[in-house]
């Protein structure tokens, strides 16, 4: 049995798929119960800002996917916990959704408190794999709202690019990790095959359309605010100095996506045409 966190997001969704499809047995988890478990999997509600929620979940599972949210980072969290419970109840194999920010931008307060998780991981004696993506492909859908009723893109720093990833390919790779143990003991940097701008992704949304897109520049200020709606300002941060001036080994196509899955990553054209409904 694989337990998956997150079960309902961007990731845990195509994860599930995915080991459902290598014949996995899987149990999903998130906050709210779900109307159905998805491609045969059996749902289980629980908070992982309450591990002792994950027991049930846990019972009888054999590795985990723990994907944690920007909640887990205020100071009173114990996200480490969820690694404990996860060795008490005999899992052995965890793999964490961690941040390409961890190596190059160590001393955001969100960051460290994701290097905490990740060495209490190594610390547990599971088995591991650290998964480290940069910026996500499907954060382009907060402005799908906007796309529909305005026909605009609204973001900061519209000329400044990142090698941003398919969530879909941290997917694959993270049931690479789970279903065997190839990757055990690895930390693994997730990109895109290439650096887009919020401008270029604009018109990349536009094209895949067939109608015209506008791009408006947002100030830091407006932008910080609207993250802060959504996640806590400290991550929005650290998002942000990422965005606005990436630095080189933020810059870097990563090798380990072709490396682990044997193909090129997946282009930000190619999610937006899975994803172009969420635009009309």
């Amino acid at each position: 049995m694989i337990v998956v966190t997150g079960a309902t997001g961007n990731v845990g969704r195509p994860l599930t798929q995915a080991l459902a499809q290598a014949g996995a047995q899987v149990t999903t988890v998130s906050r709210h119960a779900a109307a159905a478990a998805a491609d045969g999997a059996r749902h289980m509600p629980a908070d992982l800002a309450q591990p002792q929620s994950l027991t049930a979940a846990l019972d009888g599972a054999k590795a985990l996917f723990l994907l944690l949210s920007g909640d887990l980072h205020a100071p009173e969290a114990r996200p480490a916990d969820i690694i404990d419970l996860a060795a008490a109840s005999g899992v052995r194999r965890v793999v964490l959704l961690s941040s390409q920010g961890v190596a190059t931008r160590p001393h955001g307060v969100s960051r460290i408190a994701m290097r905490a998780v990740e060495d209490a991981l190594r610390e547990s004696g599971l088995d591991w794999a650290v998964l480290r993506p940069g910026g996500f492909a499907s954060n382009a859908l907060a402005w799908a709202e906007s796309v529909r009723t305005q026909q605009t893109v609204a973001a900061p720093f519209g000329d400044v690019g990142v090698p941003i990833v398919d969530p879909a390919d941290i997917a694959q790779v993270a049931a690479a990790c789970l279903l065997d143990d190839r990757q055990t003991g690895t930390v693994l940097e997730l990109t895109g095959p290439e650096v887009i701008t919020p401008r270029q992704q604009a018109q990349a949304i536009a094209a895949a359309l067939g109608s015209p897109v506008r791009f408006h520049e947002l100030t830091r200020e407006q932008a910080k605010a609207a993250m802060t709606q959504s996640v806590p300002p400290a991550l929005a941060d650290d998002t942000l100095d990422i965005t606005a001036a990436p630095n080189p080994a933020e810059l870097r196509i990563s090798p380990d996506v072709e490396r682990v899955l044997g193909r090129t990553p997946s282009p930000f054209n190619d999610w937006v045409a899975r994803n172009i409904t969420a635009f009309r």
